[in-house]
């Protein structure tokens, strides 16, 4: 059965803010988080990105649900040693209840150090080098490694869970589907497409049925749809933008540039606006037509309380338990 969590929008939301969502989306039944991890948002008007490792560390206090970064890049503006130390942090706070969501990053958070933002062949090569180390940290090794793109001398973790923390790889295409099952614990990708699913387990082999696939979902509840769709427009127009451009723009004002050409009628199809209990669970319901095991649920905007209660009451009772 496809499970449902909850999204907290690290671009959108303060730190104190994200812990209450976290803590609201536990009360109304959702099983699990999700929580973005951006050094910028994508637009000004979205306004926000904390630090998610400590934001983390609250969660860990505040919820006992499970939490997963949707997700982290570990290759260029954080080294991967460095992140697993704090992905075995995070799992020990949270007593098992993590995974290390990756991907391959965007220019928008990872160029901000100076450094070339590489093509995309390259950025999947660093993913999986970067996975590589980090796997042999979080299962205690020291580690010595001379790559092609990452050095590490003498690390060693001292703080570790019982188990090591799972690691779970993002992908939009074929190419990072493909590494995500050959060297991934589960696949992340934020659209219902059966046939990418399809390809993540074909590259994961026999293992490939078992290893879970997670999906995220932005909605707008309001009462009245089209203020709702205004509200998506506002925050989150770059749902709608194509192609390669989220990975290549570098700053919040390149993204407002873009999105000037985005409609409120470019993000109707791609966001669930307002608050009719059949659209969302129809929303909900494509995921598990496509294989996922779960979708996390973001709402757009800051009626937070009236969505929790709206799903609390109208849309998780009637989702297959």
């Amino acid at each position: 059965m496809t499970e449902y969590g909850y999204f907290l929008a690290a671009e959108e939301h303060g730190p104190a803010a994200l812990v209450e969502q976290a803590r609201m989306a536990e009360q109304a039944g959702f099983s699990a988080l999700w929580i973005s991890d951006h050094y910028h948002p994508w637009t000004g008007a979205q306004g926000q990105s904390p630090f998610v490792w400590s934001v983390i560390g609250a969660l860990a206090q505040a919820t006992s649900l499970p939490v997963q970064t949707a997700v982290t890049c570990p290759t260029v503006r954080i080294h991967p040693a460095v992140v697993a130390q704090a992905a075995a942090t995070s799992a020990v706070l949270l007593e098992g209840r993590f995974r290390l969501g990756v991907g391959s990053g965007e220019a928008l958070n990872e160029h901000v150090l100076g450094g070339r933002w590489p093509q995309g062949s390259i950025r999947l090569e660093m993913l999986e080098e970067a996975v590589s180390v980090m796997r042999r940290l979080l299962a205690g090794h020291e580690v010595n490694h001379h790559g092609r793109h990452y050095t590490v001398e003498n690390a060693r973790l001292y703080t570790l869970p019982e188990e090591p923390v799972p690691i779970d790889i993002a992908a939009s295409g074929p190419a990072a589907a493909e590494l995500a099952g050959r060297v991934g614990d589960g696949f992340i990708t934020m659209v219902p497409d059966a046939e990418i699913v399809a390809r993540f387990r074909r590259g994961s082999g026999a293992s490939g049925n078992s290893k879970p696939v997670r999906g995220g979902l932005k909605v707008c509840w309001a009462t009245d749809p089209y203020e709702a769709l205004r509200t998506a427009h506002r925050l989150w127009p770059n749902l709608a933008l194509p192609g390669e451009l989220v990975q290549l723009l570098p700053t919040p004002a390149h993204f407002e540039q873009a999105v000037e050409l985005v409609t409120a009628e470019h993000l109707a199809s791609r966001v669930t606006c307002g608050d009719d209990p059949e659209a969302h669970t129809q929303a909900l319901a494509a995921y598990a037509g496509a294989g996922f095991d779960t979708v996390f649920v973001n709402q757009i905007g800051p009626d937070q309380r009236g969505f929790f209660d709206f799903y609390r009451t109208k849309v998780l009772p009637q989702l297959p338990g």
